[in-house]
């Protein structure tokens, strides 16, 4: 079952002190840090984040117990809350008073429920009766109050990557108005409702902070509510409904997870997954808000994937080591009751001194979703998906019959249409930025994503090595090469050269001249300069390639010294001289040329064959089979009476 493990914690967790009665640990979602706080502070705070060099260790005078701890972002000042009423300040930026200061919250008789760092300088403080949004000014040690709003909050949510704050308000706690904070700013988004399974009656505080959490998915934000089941109403299980929270408009609610079950649950966001993990079993569900399900209504999902555990993780034992050998470690009790879960893809065991990032598993996907296609739209979302998609293709192709064809169509349909997405976006970047900036807009670069699967990785990691394979039938071999290029050609995508040189190698090494015959006679494969370079040097094989070659330049509309030079460079030099007296250029072209290209071939017949043509041609021309000063064919003169001797030389015709 551990190969079945989609999901895992990652391997260099974030350590900290583990929670005790005299140590208390923190957690600060914005900055993704964690605070271990011993006795107030007084013998010391240890601030561990995302990498090294974020730690931070120093001592505060304990004032009492600790209820919140939060540095601003780029740990400039530190924001402590020890009381209801206020909050204390310290600077930790360097030359600044290192002396506290503090503030205390605006309404009478409010109690601060908590605190949110918006920027470096800018904080809103939570009551129980609103919010107070204040500027920060460390240099003079106090705080100016730039906007605040009264309402009854019983509790709040905050989400850093949007800087949105929710607010619970009501008696059922079920109504919640968003804030929106940006440079200085403070704006009133659309309140809207989450409905409740059950209205208690009398009315009574109904929905838990526990239920509710907040994470941008695919760049939207919203608002997961975790739906328990209803004894009362005939329902299978619990549920999570997902708000769509756009910054202007009424918030809706537009998905719907279903988790056929019952219990404890939490909820984490992976690569753009909704990831559920439920106590009682023991495992975790996915869901992709994209897939859609066909028997399903739009926007209800079921798991992607069949529920698995996360990956069994061992806490390595410390203590000196007398060999240096593999640490003895214990395995960790996953989805343990002390284990506390953060948006987007954090847990935290306080009990343990651990934070870990979760992680998804790509590999362990392509064994458990057996519909390809779905199985293509999963993984063409995923973050690290590249080496996944192109193994996966192999594996197709290995099926080798040709009944999955319209298998690998689909396959290669899904990667050719992100593929020309990006191709489009690139170009429609290009052509902004060769017309200048418009008033505005500012062009973004696309980016390139693993998802975008190009033809020279086709090849690469697929094609090439599958058209080597000695045990599949080399018609099934052509007709997947052939449904990748149908594949481009559909998405109006340019199949690159080397695409049609694989299809041309594949059909010669099998004899079927015949069918390259009709895929260039009804130009299946499309005219390029070093296609037709490839059939040249496929004459000696197949006689009738020369002349489809000289078609295909000629279609190209190559000029006549082009073509002489591609036929030249390759050594194909009795073909170009053909070419040439085909199309009555013969007797103008520089001889030179040619007899350095022959003399360069080490085949000494055809320098014979081609020295006494321009012979020939000069004896027509001027009377005498001897070269002009200025053609420059001393040394090949030189080098053809080394080889043949005076007495081969044409001697002039008397005639």
């Amino acid at each position: 079952m551990d190969g079945e493990c989609y999901l895992e914690l990652s391997g260099s967790p974030v350590q900290f002190e583990r929670a005790t009665n005299v140590n208390n640990v923190f957690f600060d979602e914005a900055n993704k840090q964690v605070f271990a706080v011993r006795s107030g502070g007084a013998t010391g705070v240890v601030v561990k984040g995302p990498d090294d060099k974020s730690s931070v260790a120093f001592r505060m005078d304990d004032k009492g117990e600790v209820k919140c701890i939060k540095f601003s972002i780029g740990n400039k000042v530190l924001a402590v809350q020890r009381t209801s009423k206020s909050v204390d300040f310290i600077n930790f930026i360097p030359d600044y008073p290192l002396t506290e200061f503090s503030q205390e919250c605006k309404t009478k008789n409010a109690s601060v429920l908590g605190f949110c760092w918006t920027n470096w300088n800018e904080i809103v403080f939570v009551t129980d009766q609103g919010i107070e949004f204040y500027q920060v000014f460390p240099d003079k040690r106090s705080l100016k109050l730039l906007k605040s709003q009264s309402i009854n909050v019983n509790w709040y949510q905050y989400c850093p990557e949007t800087a949105v704050m929710l607010l619970s308000t009501t008696v059922q706690g079920n109504v919640l108005q968003p804030f929106a904070f940006r440079s200085g700013t403070m704006s009133k988004m659309s309140k809207f409702e989450i409905e409740l399974p059950v209205v208690p009656k009398p009315a009574k505080l109904s929905l838990s902070e526990r239920d509710i959490a907040m994470a941008t998915i695919y760049g939207q934000l919203f608002v997961m509510y975790l739906k328990h089941h209803s004894r009362t109403a005939n329902s299978p299980g619990a549920e999570v409904v997902l708000y769509h929270l756009p910054r202007e408009g009424a918030c809706k609610k537009s998905h719907v997870l279903k988790l056929n079950t019952t219990g404890k649950f939490a909820l984490n966001i992976v690569d753009n997954l909704v990831v559920v993990h439920h106590q009682s079993t023991q495992t975790s569900l996915i869901y992709d808000i994209k897939l859609k399900d066909p028997d399903g209504s739009v926007n209800t999902h079921q798991p992607v994937l069949p529920a698995r555990s996360i990956h069994p993780y061992r806490i390595p034992l410390s203590g000196p080591a007398v060999v240096p050998a593999p640490p003895p470690a214990v395995p960790c009790q996953l989805y343990s009751s002390s284990w506390s879960v953060f948006q987007p893809d954090i847990i935290i065991s306080a009990s343990e001194g651990y934070l870990w990032y979760l992680q998804v598993k790509l590999p362990p996907a392509v064994q458990l979703l057996q519909d390809k296609g779905k199985l293509m739209d999963f993984l063409l979302r995923r973050r690290d998906c590249k080496m996944v998609i192109l193994s996966v293709c192999c594996q197709i192709l290995e099926g080798r019959e040709t009944g999955s064809l319209p298998v690998v169509a689909t396959v290669f349909d899904k990667l050719n249409q992100v593929y020309k997405d990006y191709l489009e976006a690139e170009q429609s970047y290009t052509l902004a930025m060769e017309s200048g900036p418009s008033r505005g807009s500012v062009q973004k670069r696309p980016i390139r994503t693993q998802a975008v699967i190009d033809q020279s990785d086709m090849y690469t990691h697929v094609l090439s090595a599958f058209t080597e394979r000695k045990d599949v039938c080399h018609r099934f071999i052509i007709a997947v090469l052939m449904e990748y290029i149908r594949s481009l050609n559909q998405f109006q995508i340019t199949v690159q050269h080397y695409l049609y040189e694989l299809v041309i190698k594949t059909l010669v090494q099998h004899n079927l001249f015949y069918m390259l015959h009709q895929f260039l006679q009804y130009h299946v494969l499309s005219d390029s300069k070093p296609l037709a370079c490839l059939l040249l040097s496929l004459e000696s094989t197949y006689p009738p390639a020369h002349q489809l070659s000289l078609d295909m330049l000629k279609r190209l509309s190559t000029a006549n010294d082009e073509i002489v030079e591609v036929l030249l460079s390759k050594q194909q030099v009795l073909a170009a001289l053909r070419f040439i007296r085909s199309v009555g250029g013969h007797d103008n072209v520089s001889a030179r040329k040619f007899l350095d290209a022959a003399q360069q071939t080490g085949d000494q017949m055809l320098f014979y064959t081609v020295f006494r043509s321009f012979q020939q041609r000069n004896q027509r021309l001027r009377g005498s089979p001897s070269f002009n000063p200025g053609e420059h064919c001393e040394e090949h003169v030189v080098h053809f009476k080394q080889l043949f001797g005076d007495q081969a030389l044409m001697k002039p015709s008397t005639a």
